[in-house]
C-alpha cells in the first residue's frame, strides 16, 4: 500500500486553483481558526497574569503580619474575615481541585514555573497565529484578484 493511499500524506491544493465559493469557505475556516487561537492566546495571557498576582500575594505575606486580621477570598466576590496564623507556609492550588501546602519560596517557584510554561505556549501560539494571519492575507489577495479578473471579464 502506498503512502498516498494509506492517508498518511496530506494532499496539497493550490488555493489559486479554487473557485470563489471554495475560496470563501477556506477563508471562513481560517477566520474561525484565527478567532479560536486568538481567544486561547487571551486566556493564556489571563492565566499568566493570575499567576503573577499569586506571586505578589505570596510575597506580601510578612512575618510582621502574623495574627493580623485579613480578608480571606472564598470566591472572586466573597471574602470572610480571618487571621494570618502561619506566615511561612501557604496553600497552593495545583489544579483540578487539589491544594498543596508549600513554603512561600516553594509557592513563588511554583508560580514562576507556571508563568514560564505558559510563556512557551504563548510563543508557539503567537507563531501559529502569525502563520494563519499570513495565510488569510494571501487568501484575501487571491480572492480580490479573482474578483477583479471576473469584473474585467464582464466589461
Amino acid at each position: 500500500m502506498s503512502a498516498s493511499s494509506s492517508g498518511t500524506t496530506p494532499q496539497q491544493i493550490n488555493v489559486a486553483d479554487l473557485q470563489l465559493p471554495q475560496l470563501a469557505e477556506v477563508k471562513r475556516q481560517l477566520e474561525e481558526e484565527l478567532s479560536h487561537l486568538t481567544n486561547s492566546f487571551a486566556q493564556l495571557k489571563q492565566a499568566q497574569s493570575k499567576f503573577r498576582s499569586c506571586i505578589e500575594s505570596t510575597n506580601s505575606i510578612k512575618p510582621e503580619n502574623k495574627d493580623k486580621a485579613i480578608l480571606v477570598p472564598l470566591t472572586s466576590s466573597l471574602y470572610v474575615p480571618g487571621k494570618l496564623r502561619d506566615v511561612e507556609n501557604v496553600i497552593v492550588d495545583v489544579g483540578t481541585g487539589y491544594y498543596v501546602q508549600k513554603t512561600r519560596a516553594q509557592a513563588v517557584k511554583h508560580y514562576e514555573d507556571k508563568i514560564e510554561y505558559i510563556k512557551g505556549n504563548l510563543d508557539t501560539l503567537q507563531e501559529t497565529i502569525q502563520k494563519k494571519q499570513d495565510n488569510l492575507s494571501y487568501l484575501v489577495n487571491i480572492i480580490q484578484s479573482k474578483l477583479q479578473a471576473h469584473a474585467n471579464n464582464k466589461d
